[in-house]
């Protein structure tokens, strides 16, 4: 059983977390664009059941073997989930390295506020541990209170699924946003007080918004040594369209939630 555990360790080794075995071309080009295939592997596809047939709801990230993260406003109790992981294009069948799994356990943020939209996190347990592969690996988790400064450049991911009944794009998109800082998100003619520092704010400057992201999609953003983080779950944006000026997409800061993250999964 030894050399099991060391062959186990070695495997997870060899694709350790955020660094894709495609890397994303990433461009500081505004608009959405197609991703290159793979190149974010651990964006998962939270998808319900209805009738006979799975339907994409919500954006998700693989951050371990067996858990990934979602907001907890695209759980509803009554519906039956599973999660696509190592997808391109949602509406082929069969991708080669693409596996869906039902969850075990779905544990929303105790404290979730969805009138004030606080909290906005959940984990979902795979009934089994998904094998890491050259299409399904997991995404960093940033240092516990990170802040990223104002511009800095991160990744919006998904299949652009932004609201109930909106429409979805076929193959997984990726777009820009730079992050804005609390000092400026906060400002009454932004986002105001809906806007706590438990949550990262990116976009808003008129041009692009997670339109091309998904709910509980993550918000992918690179360390100085080429790792991805995701430092924020996709949460809300303005009813007034994708990317109203000074309405930036706003996203829960995962680096707040590094505790509560940790001790679900070693409770679970």
């Amino acid at each position: 059983t030894m050399k099991l555990v060391i062959l186990a360790l070695l495997v997870v080794g060899a694709y350790g977390c955020g660094h894709p075995t495609y890397p994303p071309v990433v461009s500081r080009v505004v608009g959405g664009d197609d991703v290159r295939a793979n190149s974010w592997p651990w964006q998962a596809s939270l998808q319900y059941l209805s009738g006979n047939r799975y339907y994409h709801t919500c954006g998700g990230t693989l951050i371990s073997n067996q858990w990934v993260l979602t907001a907890a406003h695209c759980i509803g109790s009554r519906f039956t989930y599973r999660v696509y992981l190592g997808k391109h294009s949602l509406n082929s069948a069969d991708e080669k390295g693409s596996v869906a799994i039902a969850p075990a356990k779905i544990i929303v943020h105790e404290q979730w506020d969805s009138y004030r939209i606080r909290n906005d996190i959940a984990l979902i347990k795979l009934q089994t541990a998904v094998q890491f592969s050259d299409t399904i690996q997991a995404a960093c988790l940033p240092p516990a209170g990170d802040v990223l400064p104002n511009g800095f450049p991160c990744y919006v991911t998904g299949w652009g699924r932004l609201w109930t009944g909106g429409p979805v794009a076929d193959i997984l998109q990726q777009a820009l946003l730079p992050v804005v800082d609390y000092a400026t998100c906060s400002q009454p003619d932004w986002w105001g007080d809906l806007v706590t520092e438990k949550m990262v704010c990116a976009g808003g400057d008129g041009l692009l918004a997670s339109c091309n992201g998904d709910s509980g999609g993550p918000l992918n953003c690179q360390r100085s040594d080429g790792t991805w983080d995701v430092q924020g779950v996709v949460s809300f944006g303005s009813s007034l369209g994708c990317n109203y000026p000074k309405k930036p997409s706003v996203f829960t800061r995962v680096a707040s939630y590094i505790d509560w993250i940790n001790k679900v999964m070693a409770s679970n």
